[in-house]
Order: structure tokens, then sequence, then C-alpha cells
């Protein structure tokens, strides 16, 4: 069997490596890219959750929108990288903006999950599918990364 980088992908699919193209190109900004959004308030008081805590809410979220979405050819080339995977983590400052960034993708039909804590009932963060970051770069510009 072929090397995974040898294999052929499927009709539609971004090219994996596409990342290795001279900077300037169209195939670069083809990168891949896996955006998670956190809510920022999570970790301040008055909520002081964890560093833990709020780190597990970003990997629901991701696992969720991949598992959601694994039969997309970019979330099936994005898994396909192990290693040399992109995963830009964002920073929502609070739930109303989380609900809002989520109303927007909604309405532009981006594919992304927002994982709810429970028992709590608290949406704590949105993951979308992998993406070509030039496709989806636009509705998340105005979010900071996480710190």
């Amino acid at each position: 069997q072929a090397p995974a980088m040898l294999k052929r992908l499927p009709a539609g699919c971004v090219v994996p490596y596409s990342n290795m193209a001279a900077p300037g190109t169209t195939a670069a900004a083809a990168v891949l890219v896996q955006y998670v959004v956190l809510r920022g308030d999570l970790a301040r008081p008055p909520r002081s959750w964890p560093l833990g805590a709020v780190v597990a809410q970003g990997c629901h979220a991701a696992l969720a929108a991949a598992h959601t979405h694994r039969q997309h050819p970019d979330t099936r080339a994005y898994l396909e990288l192990g290693g040399a995977m992109r995963t830009v983590v964002l920073e929502a400052p609070d739930e109303a903006a989380l609900t809002t960034l989520a109303e927007t993708l909604q309405q532009h039909s981006i594919d992304h999950e927002v994982w709810t804590e429970q028992p709590e009932n608290v949406a704590t963060c949105l993951a979308l599918r992998p993406y070509p970051k030039d496709q989806v770069h636009q509705y998340l510009k105005k979010f900071k990364l996480l710190k």
C-alpha cells in the first residue's frame, strides 16, 4: 500500500501538503485549519474555571466537529495530516459573542459545532470542521488568539 501522502485524495479534497508550495502561490491559501473559539471569561473571575476544564471544552468541541463532519473531504484530508494538523484557538470574550459567532456561521453555511457543558447547560466553545483558511478567516478575524 502506498504511503498516505501518495494516496489519491477524494474528489473536491484540498491537497494536504499544499502548504509546501512557494509563498504567494494559490496553493498556500488552501492550507487546512481547524478553528476553535473558547470563551475567555470562563477562566476569569467570577467563574474562574481551572485551566484543564477550559482546555477540555476546546477538546470536546474540536472532536465533536471532526466527528460530525468526518465524511467531508477536507476533514478526511486534515485527519490524514497527523502531526502536521493546524489548529488555531481563538478567544470569544463571553457567551454572547460565542452565540453571535455561531449565528453568523449558521447564516453563511459554515459547518461548526457548539459545545454546551452539562449539566450546567452553558455554551463554552465552538469549533469549525477543518476548512481552507481563506474560506472562513473573514468570520473569525475579529477574535484574538487565546492567551
